[in-house]
């Protein structure tokens, strides 16, 4: 395998950015999709925020972005054992997560994040394969990637929330994508922005870019096993681009 690629000191990370290919095999760099590719948290957030109010429960924006990566039912009963000293029934994770939906598609589609596509573009440059490894469940997540990052994505190599029994932050999700791509861990690299994504990354054994494109403290994305922390997708597009075949 080739020699590493020694970075800058950003995000306070001692160890050395890996090439992922090596030996005659290709790798691979996995990406999350909210909040790495679509700037969908600051609805994410609000929805969440807004809708608990409605049950009695209280979730800040803030803390949205703490849990984000979660299931629905997670999140909901993490409130409610706070507020109501038990987990959630199915029929009140339902009304919950419902209401949830309902005002999040009230609000305007998310836009591409700044610098994703050239991130991606140079991942294809690399001769990397794309994986997407993200929690959502949406049935037209293959249209919408397909729009705004034509050509980048295929079905063989997405896991969604259709796929795992177990999510973040358990590795399954981050397994199942290197799985997918038939690539071990240390020829892959994971782009994420989420601690609890992170953390799964981590536990899967992949070193893991993380991109802080939300409110929370660079310091949380190291604690949950981020390798690297850059303030966006444009820095990671960069840190991608200096790499070499």
């Amino acid at each position: 395998m080739s020699a590493p690629l020694q970075l800058p000191p950003k995000g306070e990370s001692s160890k050395q950015f890996p090439l992922p290919l090596g030996g005659g095999r290709e790798g691979a760099v996995l990406f999350d999709m909210d909040g790495v590719l679509f700037d969908s948290m600051p609805n994410h957030a609000y929805a969440w925020s807004h809708a608990m109010t409605q049950f009695g429960l209280e979730m800040t924006a803030y803390e949205a972005y703490l849990h984000e990566g979660r299931t629905g039912s997670g999140t909901i009963n993490i409130l409610a054992q706070r507020y109501w000293g038990r987990d959630a029934t199915e029929e009140e994770i339902e009304r919950i997560y419902a209401a949830k939906s309902e005002v999040f598609n009230t609000l305007p589609e998310p836009k591409p994040m700044p610098g994703a596509i050239d991130a991606l573009n140079a991942a294809k440059q690399l001769g990397c394969k794309i994986v997407l490894v993200t929690g959502s469940a949406q049935t037209s997540l293959l249209e919408r990637l397909e729009e705004h990052y034509p050509g980048c994505f295929q079905e063989d190599l997405m896991v969604t929330g259709f796929d795992v029994k177990h999510g973040k932050p358990h590795p399954e999700p981050y397994l199942m994508g290197l799985q997918k791509a038939g690539i071990n861990a240390e020829e892959a690299i994971v782009v994420e922005n989420a601690p609890l994504g992170i953390e799964s990354a981590h536990k899967a054994g992949i070193f893991t870019i993380a991109a802080n494109t939300g409110p929370l403290e660079d310091y949380l994305l190291k604690d949950a096993g981020a390798d690297i922390v850059v303030p966006g997708m444009k820095e990671v597009a960069s840190l991608l681009a200096t790499m070499k075949r």
